[in-house]
């Protein structure tokens, strides 16, 4: 069994966002409930309050289909709840008439009166509201509100209470019904702007990956594209010579050798990502892009000075660690650390949000990449939680002694083969 929250701490920042807002309206049939029966019972008779608290427990249990079939509407899961709205909106008078009625001639007095105001009021603003998370328009909204508001006054006056009463019932219930229907429209607003968030944050992290295989396209056509031409144009002059006869076909298609040797070397360096895996570099975009997605992001120490093989492989490491707090977790604030210690230098990256089981993996694709690379180099890893919804990679690599500089070549094979 799990521990007590961690159904909570799974849920991503939406899902949590969406089930607070699910369980604060269905928590309006509760509050109806209490708020009646509560004032039933101290102002009236048991058999008043039984009957009003019956009256109201109909109309909480129609508010709960409403609120769920609304909400999943509004995340474009189901149809509008057309019919649920019309009923929930016809209970609503239904029981709003009652109260009225049972307040002008039920027994008990002022009592009945009070407790049966409290169902009229609280139903009357509770309704529109709810009703609310189903409309779309914030015209209709208003329509809704305002019919509502009408219709109170309009029973009231029916019922003789007079003109100065109706109006001010009509006009509590305009303000009550509003400042719930307001609360939702607002709700439902806050709740598709998470999920925007959430998918713009995906979208940037798509984006990000899409760049980095623009770029090593970008460069692997300035490599291929002048080579190849240059291939093609002496292959031709070799043929044409060697049709002639003359000795100086050889001459060319040794130069087309070298010429093609010379491109497979620069094509293992473009697939090795030397060419742009500058530490520095990488740190400047890994900020740029945690910032662009909400996520502060705090840089500590000078990556400047570091032999080329360690900026190289600490470089793939915050590529890397920048990928994975876009993709898992729910972070809100990362820092990236760079000091030397005893002819070493350690790369710390740290982020509060908690990853995804695949990136926290000893196994995972992406840590384990990483692994090869550093391990390439003479450097390790260590991947993990260090505290409390933290999660750390550390990496360390040799910078004394030539170490990571005779290890290039090794490492390249190792990236070529990640790629």
């Amino acid at each position: 069994m799990g521990r007590p929250g961690s159904w909570w701490r799974r849920k991503s920042t939406p899902a949590k966002v969406e089930t607070y807002t699910r369980w604060s309206f269905h928590s309006f049939a509760l509050l109806e409930l209490v708020t009646v029966g509560t004032t039933a019972l101290q102002h009236a008779g048991p058999r008043i309050a039984g009957l009003l608290v019956l009256l109201v427990s109909g109309h909480a249990a129609l508010m709960l289909p409403v609120t769920s079939r609304s909400l999943d509407w509004t995340r474009g899961r189901r149809e509008q709840p057309v019919r649920l709205l019309w009923a929930l909106a016809a209970v609503t008078g239904v029981v709003a008439t009652a109260a009225t009625a049972l307040a002008r001639h039920g027994p008990g007095g002022e009592g009945t009166g009070e407790a049966a105001g409290a169902a009229f009021g609280i139903v009357l603003c509770f309704g529109p509201g709810v009703i609310a998370l189903g409309i779309r328009t914030r015209r209709r909204v208003c329509a809704v509100v305002a019919g509502f508001a009408a219709g109170a006054g309009l029973v009231s006056a029916a019922w003789g209470m007079g003109v100065t009463t109706a109006a001010s019932t009509a006009l509590i219930v305009l303000i009550g019904g509003g400042f719930v229907a307001f609360t939702s429209v607002f709700s439902v607003r806050l709740l598709n702007a998470v999920y925007a968030l959430d998918e713009a944050r995906e979208t940037r992290a798509r984006l990000a990956v899409a760049e980095e295989r623009l770029r090593f396209g970008r460069d692997l056509h300035d490599v291929m594209g002048r080579n190849l031409a240059v291939i093609a144009l002496k292959s031709e002059l070799a043929v044409q010579l060697a049709r002639r006869g003359r000795p100086e076909a050889v001459e060319q298609m040794i130069e087309v050798q070298r010429i093609a040797q010379e491109s497979q070397r620069e094509v293992r360096d473009v697939v090795r990502g030397y060419r742009e895996a500058d530490l520095e570099v990488e740190i400047t975009g890994a900020r740029g892009v945690l910032t662009a997605a909400g996520i502060a992001c705090e840089v500590a120490g000078d990556p400047s000075g570091l032999p080329a093989g360690a900026q190289s492989a600490l470089g793939w490491v915050v590529r890397e660690a920048t990928t994975n707090v876009l993709r898992h977790g729910d972070a809100k604030s990362c820092a990236v650390t760079v000091r030397r210690a005893k002819g070493r230098v350690v790369l710390t990256v740290e982020n509060d949000g908690v990853p995804a089981p695949s990136a926290d993996r000893p196994g995972g694709s992406g840590l384990a990449g990483l692994r090869e690379r550093l391990a390439a180099v003479g450097g390790t890893l260590e991947a993990g939680r260090a505290g409390k919804g933290v999660f750390r990679l550390r990496a360390e690599v040799p910078v004394e002694g030539g170490a990571v500089a005779d290890a290039v070549g090794v490492a390249g094979v190792v990236a070529g083969r990640g790629l």
